[in-house]
Protein backbone atom coordinates (compact mmCIF):
# COMPACT_ATOMS: atom_id res chain seq x y z
CA UNK A 1 0.00 0.00 0.00
CA UNK A 2 1.24 3.47 -0.83
CA UNK A 3 0.19 5.09 2.59
CA UNK A 4 2.13 8.59 3.40
CA UNK A 5 1.33 8.33 7.13
CA UNK A 6 0.39 5.98 9.71
CA UNK A 7 -2.88 4.24 10.68
CA UNK A 8 -3.07 5.74 13.46
CA UNK A 9 -2.51 8.88 12.16
CA UNK A 10 -5.15 8.55 9.53
CA UNK A 11 -7.33 7.01 12.85
CA UNK A 12 -6.83 10.35 14.76
CA UNK A 13 -7.81 12.50 11.91
CA UNK A 14 -11.09 10.14 11.31
CA UNK A 15 -12.10 10.46 15.06
CA UNK A 16 -11.59 14.48 15.22
CA UNK A 17 -14.20 14.67 12.17
CA UNK A 18 -16.27 12.81 14.21
CA UNK A 19 -16.16 14.70 17.45
CA UNK A 20 -16.57 18.13 15.16
CA UNK A 21 -19.78 16.54 13.14
CA UNK A 22 -20.76 15.69 17.22
CA UNK A 23 -20.33 19.18 18.35
CA UNK A 24 -22.52 20.57 15.72
CA UNK A 25 -25.14 18.38 15.88
CA UNK A 26 -24.32 16.35 12.19
CA UNK A 27 -25.08 12.36 11.86
CA UNK A 28 -22.52 12.48 8.94
CA UNK A 29 -20.71 14.55 6.49
CA UNK A 30 -20.37 13.79 2.63
CA UNK A 31 -16.96 14.43 1.35
CA UNK A 32 -16.04 15.83 -2.20
CA UNK A 33 -12.67 17.59 -1.43
CA UNK A 34 -9.80 15.46 -3.11
CA UNK A 35 -7.69 17.18 -0.32
CA UNK A 36 -9.85 15.70 2.52
CA UNK A 37 -10.17 12.38 1.25
CA UNK A 38 -6.27 11.97 0.93
CA UNK A 39 -6.03 14.07 4.59
CA UNK A 40 -8.59 11.27 6.43
CA UNK A 41 -7.93 8.46 4.41
CA UNK A 42 -5.00 8.76 2.50
CA UNK A 43 -6.93 7.98 -0.72
CA UNK A 44 -4.81 9.31 -3.45
CA UNK A 45 -6.08 10.17 -6.84
CA UNK A 46 -6.62 12.44 -10.01
CA UNK A 47 -10.09 11.25 -10.49
CA UNK A 48 -12.01 13.78 -8.55
CA UNK A 49 -12.81 15.48 -12.01
CA UNK A 50 -15.52 12.77 -12.17
CA UNK A 51 -18.11 12.08 -9.94
CA UNK A 52 -17.26 10.26 -6.42
CA UNK A 53 -18.20 10.88 -2.78
CA UNK A 54 -16.92 9.65 0.40
CA UNK A 55 -19.40 9.71 3.62
CA UNK A 56 -17.86 9.73 7.11
CA UNK A 57 -20.57 8.95 9.32
CA UNK A 58 -20.41 9.73 13.12
CA UNK A 59 -19.75 7.09 14.80
CA UNK A 60 -17.07 6.25 12.56
CA UNK A 61 -18.02 4.24 9.73
CA UNK A 62 -16.74 5.43 6.52
CA UNK A 63 -17.53 4.54 2.78
CA UNK A 64 -16.24 5.99 -0.83
CA UNK A 65 -18.13 5.74 -4.26
CA UNK A 66 -15.71 6.21 -6.88
CA UNK A 67 -15.50 4.96 -10.63
CA UNK A 68 -14.45 1.63 -11.95
CA UNK A 69 -11.03 3.17 -13.12
CA UNK A 70 -10.25 4.44 -9.71
CA UNK A 71 -11.17 0.54 -7.88
CA UNK A 72 -7.51 -0.54 -7.84
CA UNK A 73 -5.93 2.62 -6.54
CA UNK A 74 -8.30 3.53 -4.40
CA UNK A 75 -7.51 0.25 -2.62
CA UNK A 76 -3.86 0.68 -2.82
CA UNK A 77 -3.57 4.18 -2.09
CA UNK A 78 -5.38 4.29 1.01
CA UNK A 79 -6.93 2.85 4.49
CA UNK A 80 -10.50 2.46 3.11
CA UNK A 81 -12.13 -0.82 3.51
CA UNK A 82 -15.52 -0.19 2.21
CA UNK A 83 -15.30 1.03 -1.44
CA UNK A 84 -18.11 0.65 -3.95
CA UNK A 85 -18.65 1.21 -7.87
CA UNK A 86 -20.66 3.73 -10.21
CA UNK A 87 -21.14 2.28 -13.40
CA UNK A 88 -20.10 4.20 -16.58
CA UNK A 89 -22.97 4.37 -18.23
CA UNK A 90 -26.04 6.60 -20.43
CA UNK A 91 -28.00 7.95 -17.86
CA UNK A 92 -25.64 6.95 -15.34
CA UNK A 93 -26.92 8.68 -12.02
CA UNK A 94 -24.11 8.28 -9.46
CA UNK A 95 -25.89 10.43 -6.68
CA UNK A 96 -28.28 7.22 -6.69
CA UNK A 97 -25.43 4.74 -5.91
CA UNK A 98 -24.14 7.59 -2.73
CA UNK A 99 -27.55 7.86 -1.59
CA UNK A 100 -27.84 3.77 -1.34
CA UNK A 101 -24.16 4.07 0.40
CA UNK A 102 -25.26 6.67 2.78
CA UNK A 103 -28.39 4.35 4.25
CA UNK A 104 -26.06 1.54 4.19
CA UNK A 105 -24.05 3.80 6.81
CA UNK A 106 -27.30 4.97 8.55
CA UNK A 107 -28.00 8.28 7.05
CA UNK A 108 -31.70 8.33 6.24
CA UNK A 109 -33.56 10.67 7.95
CA UNK A 110 -30.60 12.01 9.86
CA UNK A 111 -28.61 15.31 9.29
CA UNK A 112 -25.66 15.37 6.98
CA UNK A 113 -23.05 17.91 6.16
CA UNK A 114 -22.40 18.46 2.51
CA UNK A 115 -18.85 19.76 1.28
CA UNK A 116 -19.99 21.61 -1.17
CA UNK A 117 -16.72 24.27 -2.35
CA UNK A 118 -15.04 20.86 -3.69
CA UNK A 119 -13.16 21.48 -7.68
CA UNK A 120 -14.90 18.37 -8.76
CA UNK A 121 -18.52 18.92 -7.62
CA UNK A 122 -19.54 21.08 -10.19
CA UNK A 123 -22.66 23.00 -9.81
CA UNK A 124 -24.67 20.40 -11.71
CA UNK A 125 -23.58 17.92 -9.91
CA UNK A 126 -24.46 19.88 -6.58
CA UNK A 127 -27.80 19.92 -7.74
CA UNK A 128 -27.71 16.19 -8.98
CA UNK A 129 -26.87 15.15 -4.92
CA UNK A 130 -29.55 17.86 -3.53
CA UNK A 131 -32.70 16.22 -5.47
CA UNK A 132 -30.92 12.67 -4.68
CA UNK A 133 -31.07 13.62 -1.38
CA UNK A 134 -34.33 15.54 -1.31
CA UNK A 135 -36.58 14.10 1.43
CA UNK A 136 -34.08 11.28 2.31
CA UNK A 137 -32.09 13.78 5.05
CA UNK A 138 -31.67 16.81 6.22
CA UNK A 139 -28.72 18.45 4.35
CA UNK A 140 -26.50 21.87 5.13
CA UNK A 141 -23.17 23.07 3.77
CA UNK A 142 -20.42 21.62 5.87
CA UNK A 143 -17.28 22.59 3.47
CA UNK A 144 -15.12 23.48 6.88
CA UNK A 145 -15.23 21.10 8.93
CA UNK A 146 -12.30 19.17 7.30
CA UNK A 147 -10.35 22.44 5.54
CA UNK A 148 -10.41 23.65 9.77
CA UNK A 149 -8.67 20.24 11.09
CA UNK A 150 -6.03 20.38 8.08
CA UNK A 151 -4.76 23.97 8.91
CA UNK A 152 -2.71 22.69 11.82
CA UNK A 153 -0.27 20.23 10.54
CA UNK A 154 1.21 17.19 12.21
CA UNK A 155 4.59 16.65 12.83
CA UNK A 156 4.53 14.02 10.29
CA UNK A 157 3.33 16.16 8.08
CA UNK A 158 5.56 18.94 8.50
CA UNK A 159 8.32 16.64 7.58
CA UNK A 160 6.83 16.67 4.01
CA UNK A 161 6.37 20.15 3.99
CA UNK A 162 10.00 20.85 5.08
CA UNK A 163 11.47 18.87 2.14
CA UNK A 164 8.67 20.99 -0.29
CA UNK A 165 11.05 23.76 1.25
CA UNK A 166 14.51 22.49 0.37
CA UNK A 167 13.20 21.10 -2.94
CA UNK A 168 11.62 25.11 -3.65
CA UNK A 169 15.27 26.45 -2.76
CA UNK A 170 16.88 23.95 -5.25
CA UNK A 171 14.59 25.16 -7.97
CA UNK A 172 14.86 29.14 -7.04
CA UNK A 173 18.73 28.40 -7.41
CA UNK A 174 17.89 26.86 -10.46
CA UNK A 175 15.95 30.40 -11.82
CA UNK A 176 18.73 32.46 -10.56
CA UNK A 177 21.21 30.64 -12.36
CA UNK A 178 19.60 30.21 -15.61
CA UNK A 179 17.41 34.00 -15.72
CA UNK A 180 20.18 35.74 -17.88
CA UNK A 181 19.80 37.35 -21.54
CA UNK A 182 18.17 35.48 -24.68
CA UNK A 183 17.06 32.25 -22.33
CA UNK A 184 13.19 31.30 -23.06
CA UNK A 185 11.08 31.49 -20.12
CA UNK A 186 9.89 28.29 -20.80
CA UNK A 187 12.93 26.71 -20.76
CA UNK A 188 13.84 27.69 -17.26
CA UNK A 189 10.06 26.67 -16.30
CA UNK A 190 11.65 22.91 -17.11
CA UNK A 191 14.19 22.83 -15.38
CA UNK A 192 12.85 24.10 -12.19
CA UNK A 193 10.36 21.47 -12.37
CA UNK A 194 12.97 18.88 -13.57
CA UNK A 195 14.88 19.64 -10.15
CA UNK A 196 11.40 18.87 -8.02
CA UNK A 197 10.75 15.70 -9.85
CA UNK A 198 14.26 14.28 -9.37
CA UNK A 199 13.81 15.25 -5.89
CA UNK A 200 10.84 13.08 -5.59
CA UNK A 201 8.45 15.67 -5.71
CA UNK A 202 5.35 16.18 -7.15
CA UNK A 203 3.96 18.36 -9.86
CA UNK A 204 2.47 21.42 -8.22
CA UNK A 205 -1.36 21.91 -7.77
CA UNK A 206 -1.03 24.94 -9.55
CA UNK A 207 0.61 26.39 -13.50
CA UNK A 208 3.81 28.83 -12.36
CA UNK A 209 2.97 32.37 -13.06
CA UNK A 210 6.50 33.27 -14.93
CA UNK A 211 7.34 35.69 -17.32
CA UNK A 212 10.11 38.60 -18.13
CA UNK A 213 8.89 42.04 -19.98
CA UNK A 214 5.36 43.31 -19.75
CA UNK A 215 4.74 39.41 -18.74
CA UNK A 216 6.32 40.37 -15.38
CA UNK A 217 3.58 42.47 -13.99
CA UNK A 218 0.82 39.09 -14.65
CA UNK A 219 0.39 37.08 -11.82
CA UNK A 220 -1.03 33.93 -13.28
CA UNK A 221 0.02 31.74 -15.68
CA UNK A 222 -0.60 32.28 -19.18
CA UNK A 223 0.02 30.80 -22.54
CA UNK A 224 3.25 31.54 -24.43
CA UNK A 225 6.58 32.67 -22.99
CA UNK A 226 9.32 35.25 -24.24
CA UNK A 227 12.57 35.68 -23.65
CA UNK A 228 14.84 37.57 -21.20
CA UNK A 229 16.33 41.15 -22.56
CA UNK A 230 19.37 42.36 -22.09
CA UNK A 231 18.07 45.11 -19.74
CA UNK A 232 14.97 42.89 -17.85
CA UNK A 233 13.03 42.21 -15.36
CA UNK A 234 11.71 38.97 -14.90
CA UNK A 235 9.01 37.44 -11.98
CA UNK A 236 9.15 33.71 -10.79
CA UNK A 237 6.30 32.55 -8.56
CA UNK A 238 6.70 28.78 -8.38
CA UNK A 239 6.22 25.99 -5.36
CA UNK A 240 7.61 22.57 -4.75
CA UNK A 241 5.32 20.21 -4.09
CA UNK A 242 5.88 16.90 -1.88
CA UNK A 243 3.51 14.36 -1.13
CA UNK A 244 1.37 16.75 -2.28
CA UNK A 245 2.65 19.32 0.75
CA UNK A 246 3.33 22.93 -0.93
CA UNK A 247 5.82 25.51 -0.44
CA UNK A 248 5.87 28.81 -2.66
CA UNK A 249 8.40 30.74 -3.30
CA UNK A 250 8.59 34.05 -4.98
CA UNK A 251 10.87 37.30 -6.17
CA UNK A 252 12.17 39.27 -9.42
CA UNK A 253 15.29 38.60 -11.18
CA UNK A 254 17.28 41.83 -12.97
CA UNK A 255 19.21 42.00 -16.47
CA UNK A 256 21.13 44.73 -16.87
CA UNK A 257 21.50 47.58 -14.11
CA UNK A 258 18.14 48.00 -11.84
CA UNK A 259 16.63 51.21 -11.68
CA UNK A 260 16.18 52.94 -8.61
CA UNK A 261 12.21 52.66 -8.96
CA UNK A 262 13.01 48.94 -9.35
CA UNK A 263 15.46 49.11 -6.28
CA UNK A 264 12.88 51.28 -3.85
CA UNK A 265 10.28 48.47 -4.85
CA UNK A 266 12.58 45.55 -3.95
CA UNK A 267 13.14 47.72 -0.52
CA UNK A 268 9.68 47.86 0.08
CA UNK A 269 8.68 44.03 -0.74
CA UNK A 270 11.54 42.76 1.73
CA UNK A 271 10.75 45.56 4.81
CA UNK A 272 7.12 44.50 4.04
CA UNK A 273 8.00 40.57 4.28
CA UNK A 274 10.52 41.29 7.55
CA UNK A 275 7.29 43.29 8.90
CA UNK A 276 4.93 40.76 8.26
CA UNK A 277 7.08 37.28 9.26
CA UNK A 278 7.80 39.14 12.67
CA UNK A 279 3.71 38.98 13.18
CA UNK A 280 3.55 35.68 12.09
CA UNK A 281 2.72 34.06 15.61
CA UNK A 282 0.72 32.07 17.46
CA UNK A 283 -2.32 34.12 18.87
CA UNK A 284 -2.20 36.48 16.00
CA UNK A 285 -4.73 36.66 13.33
CA UNK A 286 -4.25 36.45 9.97
CA UNK A 287 -6.21 39.77 9.43
CA UNK A 288 -2.57 40.82 11.26
CA UNK A 289 -0.11 39.70 9.20
CA UNK A 290 -1.81 41.71 6.24
CA UNK A 291 -2.09 44.42 8.52
CA UNK A 292 1.54 44.71 8.98
CA UNK A 293 2.26 44.09 5.03
CA UNK A 294 -0.11 47.47 4.41
CA UNK A 295 0.96 49.61 6.92
CA UNK A 296 4.95 49.19 5.97
CA UNK A 297 3.81 49.02 2.02
CA UNK A 298 2.67 52.46 2.19
CA UNK A 299 5.22 53.43 4.40
CA UNK A 300 7.26 53.29 1.96
CA UNK A 301 5.21 54.91 -0.37
CA UNK A 302 3.95 51.86 -2.29
CA UNK A 303 -0.07 51.82 -0.86
CA UNK A 304 -1.79 52.49 -4.34
CA UNK A 305 0.76 49.29 -5.80
CA UNK A 306 0.20 46.59 -3.43
CA UNK A 307 -2.54 44.16 -3.87
CA UNK A 308 -5.57 43.32 -1.40
CA UNK A 309 -4.17 40.18 0.10
CA UNK A 310 -0.73 39.06 0.60
CA UNK A 311 -0.23 35.41 1.10
CA UNK A 312 -2.32 32.49 2.49
CA UNK A 313 -1.95 28.85 4.19
CA UNK A 314 -0.64 26.12 2.25
CA UNK A 315 -0.18 22.39 2.78
CA UNK A 316 -1.85 19.18 0.63
CA UNK A 317 -3.66 20.49 -2.24
CA UNK A 318 -4.37 19.30 -5.71
CA UNK A 319 -4.77 20.99 -9.01
CA UNK A 320 -6.22 23.23 -10.14
CA UNK A 321 -4.57 25.50 -7.22
CA UNK A 322 -1.83 25.45 -4.59
CA UNK A 323 -3.91 28.33 -2.62
CA UNK A 324 -5.97 27.08 0.52
CA UNK A 325 -7.73 29.15 2.80
CA UNK A 326 -7.50 31.39 4.94
CA UNK A 327 -5.90 33.90 2.50
CA UNK A 328 -4.40 36.86 4.00
CA UNK A 329 -6.20 40.13 3.86
CA UNK A 330 -7.95 42.43 6.04
CA UNK A 331 -9.58 41.82 9.44
CA UNK A 332 -9.26 38.22 8.52
CA UNK A 333 -10.10 36.90 11.70
CA UNK A 334 -8.60 33.55 11.59
CA UNK A 335 -6.41 32.81 14.91
CA UNK A 336 -2.73 31.56 14.43
CA UNK A 337 -1.63 28.15 15.57
CA UNK A 338 1.65 26.45 15.65
CA UNK A 339 1.78 23.84 13.04
CA UNK A 340 0.18 25.99 10.08
CA UNK A 341 2.12 27.00 7.24
CA UNK A 342 1.62 30.44 5.65
CA UNK A 343 2.79 31.43 2.20
CA UNK A 344 3.52 35.11 2.24
CA UNK A 345 3.89 37.42 -0.87
CA UNK A 346 4.83 41.05 -1.06
CA UNK A 347 3.63 41.78 -4.69
CA UNK A 348 4.09 45.29 -6.11
CA UNK A 349 2.34 45.99 -9.63
CA UNK A 350 2.70 49.48 -11.19
CA UNK A 351 1.63 49.34 -14.38
CA UNK A 352 2.01 52.94 -15.04
CA UNK A 353 5.29 52.50 -15.24
CA UNK A 354 5.55 48.88 -16.28
CA UNK A 355 7.40 47.37 -13.21
CA UNK A 356 6.60 44.93 -10.89
CA UNK A 357 8.29 43.34 -7.96
CA UNK A 358 7.95 40.89 -5.47
CA UNK A 359 9.47 38.70 -2.36
CA UNK A 360 7.74 35.90 -0.75
CA UNK A 361 8.26 32.71 1.22
CA UNK A 362 6.78 29.68 2.76
CA UNK A 363 7.19 29.53 6.76
CA UNK A 364 5.58 27.14 9.72
CA UNK A 365 4.19 28.78 12.82
CA UNK A 366 6.24 28.09 16.08
CA UNK A 367 5.58 28.93 19.60
CA UNK A 368 7.93 31.33 19.20
CA UNK A 369 9.11 32.92 15.92
CA UNK A 370 8.12 31.40 12.82
CA UNK A 371 10.04 28.66 10.65
CA UNK A 372 10.94 30.00 7.14
CA UNK A 373 11.38 26.65 5.23
CA UNK A 374 12.81 27.99 1.99
CA UNK A 375 14.30 31.08 1.60
CA UNK A 376 13.33 34.00 -0.39
CA UNK A 377 16.59 35.97 -1.63
CA UNK A 378 17.30 39.10 0.62
CA UNK A 379 19.08 41.18 -2.12
CA UNK A 380 17.21 41.87 -5.23
CA UNK A 381 18.76 39.19 -7.48
CA UNK A 382 20.80 41.04 -10.71
CA UNK A 383 22.28 38.88 -13.73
Amino acid sequence: MALHFSRDEFKRRQKAACREMARQGLDGLLIFRQESMYYLTGYDTSGYSMFQGMYLAQDGRIALLTRTADRIQSRLTSVLKDIRMWYDRDGANPAMDLRDMMQDLGAKGGRVGIEYHAYGFTAQRGRMVDAALEGFCRTEDATDIVRLLRLVKSPAELKYVRRAGQLSDEALAVANRMCVPGEHIGAIYGEMMNVIMRGDGDPTASRWPMGSGKDALMVRYHTGHNRVGKQDNAVFEFAASYRHYHTALMHNVITGKPTQRQLDMYAACRDALKASSEVLRAGKTVGDIYAAHAKSMTKSGFKKQMLAACGYTLGATYPPSWMDWPMMWADNPQVIEPGMVFFMHMILLDDRTGVSMSLGETAIVTKGKCEPVNHAPRRLVVN
